[in-house]
């Protein structure tokens, strides 16, 4: 049988195991192991199922991972996430939507300290939605807003997914962290926007919250110090090259950890909780990275990554209508995929065509992640929404995803600013030490 068309059966096999319910990181696992057996032989297939693992998961800067992940479940399991919402509340509470629009600033706070934007959604709904249902919130608002602004978690650094693209490109994480500042700052300026302007034609979507007093804001500011103290120190650390990638986690878990006690809300209780959460996390991402190489090996063998580049080549398309066809192509992905799975079946084959067309690398990193934010909220996967839906269980999924749509246009208006200005988000990365 040719190569190419067994690749193009072990994807739609690949799809069908996805679309049956079979977690990602066995679907690609199992995908790439049959294949490999089928065009390799058993002694070929069972030498890269040893191989793999060991070669990719050893890199040291996985180790950024767990360390994130664990700075961000100590950063909630001790309460800080609760008081950074309220906080904000007290700050911007008063204006017309302004306990959705807190909201967003405290996903996109909580988002620079996990990493995660499951976390994110699951961890800030969980605090805030009873806060909306209290203020008497539209529904879809309330709940759009929380599905769309968890994805903040993997574009604003520190972001796992930065370090997983970094990973499979080579290209390097300090400088995808720092690209991601701008792009994520504009994206909590459009959805600030998008609330407020709503609220304003409509005050019945999202009423003003009870005002607050000059001394609860200068406490409230006074709160939110440690929190900005700590994005500085990481992400200017990385900035001036005082830190890797690696090295910021450890100091990031080391000053929660701080913050933590400092309030006494960290316990022997909470840190072992933390961690087991941590564990399991950092090993569903490991499961997916690793099925990801076996079943990327398996399409690359199959010659099928040459085609599609050979077709890209002779469509003649130039760098804005191949930037549109990956629009496309990431919104059908992100219906049935996530964030990892759209990543490792996509990025090994596009890098090549990237490089001929001279797209920056770095560039192409945040068009990525924000491509894959969404996916987070596309119907009918939607991985963000799903977690919405199970901490707003009285709230039905079509409400949510109605909620989602201003959101979803303001995301593909932020990717057509980065597309005629892809100087903004190397405007940092090309002052860095």
């Amino acid at each position: 049988m040719d190569l190419v068309l067994i690749g193009i059966i072990g994807i739609i096999f690949l799809f069908f195991l996805i679309l049956i319910g079979v977690p990602i990181a066995f679907a690609m696992a199992f995908t790439g192991i049959i294949g490999l057996w089928i065009i390799e032989g058993p002694s070929a297939t069972l030498a890269h199922i040893g191989l793999i693992p060991w070669e990719h998961g050893r890199d040291f800067i996985f180790v950024a991972i767990p360390l994130f992940i664990l700075m961000g479940q100590i950063f909630y399991h001790a309460g800080l996430a609760s008081d950074l919402y309220q906080s904000l509340s007290k700050l911007v509470g008063q204006v017309p939507g302004g306990v959705a629009i807190a909201s967003v600033l405290a996903c996109g706070g909580f988002g620079a300290i996990t990493g995660s934007s499951i976390a994110t959604v699951a961890t800030m709904g969980s605090i805030i939605m009873p806060e909306m249902k209290k203020f008497k919130y539209n529904p879809q608002l309330a709940t759009g807003v929380l599905a769309a602004s968890g994805t903040l978690g993997i574009l604003i650094p520190p972001s796992l997914i930065f370090i997983f693209y970094g990973v499979m490109t080579e290209t390097s994480i300090s400088k995808l962290f720092i690209a991601g500042i701008l792009p994520g700052i504009i994206t909590v300026a459009m959805f600030t926007l998008i609330i407020f302007v709503r609220c304003i034609i409509n005050p019945m979507l999202g009423p003003k919250g009870p005002k607050s007093s000059a001394r609860e804001k200068l406490y409230a500011i006074k709160n939110l110090l440690p929190l900005f103290s700590l994005f500085i120190l990481i992400i200017g650390g990385i900035y001036i090259g005082a830190f890797t990638p690696t090295e910021a986690a450890g100091v990031g878990c080391f000053v929660v950890s701080i913050m933590a006690l400092n309030k006494k809300n960290l316990s022997i209780k909470i840190f072992l909780s933390a961690t087991k959460a941590t564990v399991l996390i950092s090993s569903m991402i490991f499961l997916i990275i690793v099925g990801g190489y076996i079943v990327a090996k398996f399409i690359a063998i199959t010659g099928i990554t040459e085609l599609l580049i050979s077709f890209i080549i002779d469509s003649n398309l130039n760098r804005i209508g191949f930037l549109i066809f990956l629009i496309i192509l990431y919104i059908l992905l992100g219906s049935m995929l996530d964030v990892f799975g759209m990543i490792v079946l996509t990025v090994p084959f596009l890098m090549p065509i990237i490089s001929q067309l001279g797209i920056d690398p770095i560039w192409f990193g945040v068009f990525v992640v924000i491509m894959a934010e969404v996916g987070l909220i596309t119907p009918p996967i939607g991985a963000n929404v799903f977690v919405m839906k199970k901490v707003a269980k009285d709230i039905p999924m079509s409400t949510i995803f109605l909620g989602i749509i201003p959101f979803f246009v303001g995301e593909l208006i932020i990717v057509t600013i980065l597309i005629i200005w892809p100087e903004i988000p190397l405007m940092l990365v090309n002052k860095m030490s």
